[in-house]
């Protein structure tokens, strides 16, 4: 009987290196919101090296209970598992409102405790209403959070600190620019793994610029031990708020989502299609990684969609690489040495880089949109009235000023606003009562009656 490729198992050299390859796409993706939240807060060089190794520790535990599976959790796919970049915003947030920032992690993990606890126990009736997400909600809610993380990016262009005398200056401007312009260049003229790993290599490259102008600090690296533990709770026991937890649940939502999407798109490129027990024991895995990720010291789980990708590129569909990954994934968390290394590219050099990573992230949500029925009149304007909600506190961040700080939590998140009012807005013109020509006709939505492509338009009278 011959094996499925999803479940084939390479040869142990090309298994390692394909396994790499994963992590090495990931890698960024997975530092990046440890470093956000870390920077918000205010943590030092040393806990932010701490928190750094803690996700990616918990990632790898997340990948292997999703690619080799036990009873019905984990989809077993080539499936791979880091912190979404989902949570970042209303991590933030959390952390702006909440006074002693030394509770700030506490509460972040408590939330996430829950919410992942109660993501497992609505997974196999989430997997049941996927209709509820189709492309328009989730094409959104990812095109939000590149937007929302933008500002990260041109924050650290400018800088380590706004209160730094150099914060904006053209050394910083230029050297985020430097760092831009090299990871275009390789992805635009290499190829394969070199163009996979673009965004690293700008990152070394970047650094090492960097160096000549005194901007790049190797203490983290000179501090940190060779070999290390997550310890659990380090950061102190999980704190229970409610606000935390309601915002940290939209979060949730919006990953489970983006997991069932992942997850349908997958199943195609591998050809073993996701049926509604695979994404709900899928959903069981990010759920549950995410649960457990807080006790050592990580935050929430979902999908990585640009590992889907790397499948399709590759068309090497073993999960059993992406274990490996995994695998590889958890050997650095326990070093922290290797940890350490993100600590050292200064702040305008992951500026640069920066840029190509969120931007992305809100191309990704495009192509979604594209994807998602944009002729009919309905999710034009679930799309336009979703995205300007989600837009409102990147612009305006003073403008739920007059709100209470429980509901600010939330209402200051553009990527939790815009996704409920996506969900909202979806139900209300696609699902509830009786659909009638609007659904259908593609019309302006200024004005009813007016096609916006004028493909069905009497022709003029000449």
């Amino acid at each position: 009987m011959s094996v499925h490729p999803v479940d084939e198992k390479l040869p142990a050299p090309r298994m390692a290196a394909t396994g790499l390859q994963h992590v090495a796409a990931m890698y960024a993706g997975v530092v990046a919101p440890p470093l956000i939240v870390g920077a918000a807060i205010g943590l030092s060089a040393s806990e932010l090296t701490f928190l750094t190794g803690a996700c990616l520790f918990t990632a790898g535990i997340a990948t292997l209970l999703q690619t080799l599976g036990i009873w019905k959790i984990g989809a077993r796919l080539p499936f791979v598992n880091g912190v979404t970049f989902a949570g970042v915003a209303p991590m933030t947030a959390i952390v702006a409102s909440t006074d002693d920032k030394s509770d700030a992690l506490p509460v972040i993990f408590g939330a996430v405790i829950v919410a992942g606890l109660l993501g497992f126990l609505v997974a196999p009736f989430f997997s049941k209403a996927v209709r509820f997400f189709p492309p328009v909600v989730t094409g959104t809610v990812i095109t939000l959070i590149g937007i929302s993380l933008l500002p990260v990016a041109f924050g650290w262009a400018q800088g380590p600190s706004p209160a730094a005398s150099d914060y904006g200056s053209t050394t910083n401007l230029g050297l985020a620019a430097v760092t831009l312009l090299i990871v275009l260049l390789l992805r635009r003229f290499t190829r394969g793994f070199v163009k996979q790993i673009a965004v690293l290599l700008g990152l070394v490259a970047g650094t090492l610029v960097a160096i000549p102008f005194g901007v790049t600090d190797f203490s983290p690296v000179a501090d940190a031990d060779i070999i290390g533990f997550p310890t659990p709770f380090h950061f102190g026991a999980p704190q229970f708020q409610l606000a935390a937890i309601i915002s940290m649940c939209v979060v949730m939502v919006v990953s489970m989502t983006e997991s069932t999407a992942d997850m349908l798109a997958l199943g195609e490129i591998v050809g073993r299609p996701a049926d509604e027990k695979t994404i709900a024991a899928g959903l069981r895995a990010d759920t549950l990684g995410s649960a457990v990720s807080p006790l050592f010291n990580g935050f929430m789980c979902s999908a990585f969609a640009q590992n889907v990708g790397l499948v399709a590129m590759t068309k090497i569909r073993s999960r059993y690489v992406v274990a490996v990954g995994g695998g590889f994934l958890v050997l650095m968390g326990l070093f922290p040495m290797a940890a350490s290394l993100i600590a050292v590219v200064p702040r305008p050099v992951l500026g640069g880089a920066g840029i190509v990573l969120f931007g992305s992230v809100a191309a990704s949500g495009i192509q979604t949109l594209v994807r998602a029925g944009l002729d009919k009149d309905n999710n034009v304007l679930i799309v336009a009235v979703s995205l300007a909600v989600g837009i409102v506190p990147i612009t305006e961040p003073e403008f739920y000023r007059s709100f209470p700080e429980t509901a600010k939590i939330v209402l200051d998140s553009g990527i939790s606003t815009g996704c409920l009012a996506a969900v909202a807005l979806n139900l209300i013109f696609n699902h509830l009562g009786g659909r009638g020509s609007d659904a259908r006709d593609v019309t302006h939505p200024m004005e009813a009656g007016e096609e916006i492509g004028g493909a069905n338009r009497a022709p003029a009278t000449p």
